[in-house]
């Protein structure tokens, strides 16, 4: 294949892909005998993407679920409106929801305002649904009172069945943002998991987290082993000394830990477990929701990653301002401070609880509002680094489009000149992995 007039690092190139990988970059490549074109007409030619924290399974049921909270549902007459006008006469599955909307969801409030059918709405945290009486029908099993389920996800889908989800939609989706990589991080993946995940036809590489039990998982396919999850929460954190133990059989086992921290309370008892079992590289901090200045420099210190969410300021933005304490709130989500601080840096969707559009992100964190630290805010070019390190070296050297490095890559709409002025607004053209093009494929030329 033959990309001509592409802008790379700010020059009009050609560039040949032979066998998945970039084989010649001129400022102009005579096209070959039966050789497919494609005009890139001065548009940028970028790194493909990768999303370094998503939840797959979740996401791609999140498309057949009806949105429950900002921003698209703003109060309570918008949320029971969605309920109503759900189609379908079985199961609806509602996410997003969060109390700022002005009401405060029970198994009360949904039998008396929700459609006469089974429902089962997640709080955007991920971490509780909440059933109605017809749910509780269609389940066999008393619910609590309230309808709520904590913590329980697994008791649920045991008694619901899970008879898996198709992941090739959301993987075309991804495809049509540039996205080339994911980094599955589901504290639960097994081996059944990683095999699901690798045969699900996605196009994107994988990089699969999740428990011990994959220590031992050999590549397959496009997916690849990642580091083990680490997920507790302030109120089931483990004591510093079985936290540290669990931190030295990942190590022992040659992988890096991902530790889940949205308190302080978390970052801290992680940051001391790792230091006590001694950091490996590649440890990342997951979120790093809330990063006061010791802790900053304690991660630096131990050179962790970090792997945050910049767009999550913009879409809860509303929620922060009431919830947080304002001396809290410039070390929400933080990023200059970790760049300034040597720390590498990356960014993850965390799709479903998030957006999966990481332009959007990547705005997000180019204009972060003043409110939450505009000290904080990066340059465009630091924005698309989030998402263009390595898979296993999140924040560690961007990718860059050159001779021998694999054809993963994203054509996007415009130059970089004017793309760096508008991010949310950038289009992709075109998304190959491995040299294949796996989004805009109508934008192919025939073979000469």
């Amino acid at each position: 294949m033959l990309i001509r007039g592409a802008e790379i690092d700010g020059a009009c190139c050609d560039v040949r892909i032979t066998d998945g990988c970039i084989a010649a970059i001129a400022p102009e490549l005579p096209p070959r005998l039966d050789e497919r074109v494609l005009d890139a007409a001065g548009a940028a030619l970028l790194p493909g993407l990768t999303d370094h924290h998503i939840h797959l399974n979740a996401t791609a049921a999140a498309l057949q679920s009806v949105r429950c909270g900002p921003p698209e549902i703003l109060d309570e007459a918008a949320l029971v409106a969605a309920l109503e006008t759900a189609p379908g006469d079985g199961w609806l599955r509602g996410i997003g929801y969060h109390p700022s909307i002005g009401v405060d969801v029970d198994r009360a409030w949904l039998d008396r305002h929700g459609p006469a059918r089974p429902i089962r709405i997640q709080h955007r945290s991920g971490r509780m649904w909440i059933l109605n009486s017809r749910a509780e029908e269609m389940i066999g099993t008393a619910l609590p009172a309230d309808g709520r389920l904590l913590d329980r996800d697994d008791w649920l889908r045991e008694r619901m069945g899970s008879a898996g989800v198709d992941l090739v939609p959301l993987g075309a989706q991804l495809a049509g943002f540039g996205i080339t990589g994911l980094t599955e991080v589901t504290p639960r993946n097994g081996l059944a998991d990683y095999r699901r995940y690798a045969e699900a036809g996605l196009p994107q590489r994988l990089l699969i987290m999740g428990r011990a039990e994959l220590d031992d998982a050999a590549p397959l396919g496009l997916a690849r082993r990642g580091a083990v999850k680490l997920h507790y929460h302030d109120h089931d954190l483990p004591a510093l000394d079985r936290l540290a133990a669990e931190v030295a059989r990942a190590h022992d086992a040659g992988r890096p830990v991902a530790a889940h921290c949205v308190t302080e309370a978390e970052l801290m008892l992680t940051l001391a477990a790792i230091e006590a079992a001694g950091p490996h590289r590649g440890d990342r901090i997951e979120h790093a929701a809330i990063t006061t200045p010791p802790c900053v420099e304690w991660i630096a210190a131990l050179g962790l990653t970090v792997v945050t969410q910049p767009h999550f300021i913009v879409e809860r933005g509303a929620a922060y301002s009431t919830d947080v304490e304002p001396e809290l709130r410039a070390w929400l989500y933080r990023l200059r401070g970790f760049v300034d601080a040597g720390i590498r840096l990356a960014a993850g969707s965390d799709a479903p609880f998030g957006g999966i559009d990481p332009w959007r992100a990547m705005a997000a964190a180019v204009d972060r509002p003043a409110a939450f630290g505009a000290d904080e805010r990066l340059s465009p070019e630091q924005a698309l680094a989030l998402f263009t390190g390595q898979a296993e070296d999140p924040g560690g050297m961007a990718r860059r489009v050159a001779v021998g490095e694999a054809a993963d890559l994203c054509l996007i709409d415009r130059p970089w000149r004017e793309a760096r002025g508008a991010l949310a607004a950038v289009r992709v053209r075109a998304t190959l992995v491995g040299g294949r093009i796996v989004h805009g494929g109508d934008a192919l030329g025939a073979p000469l």
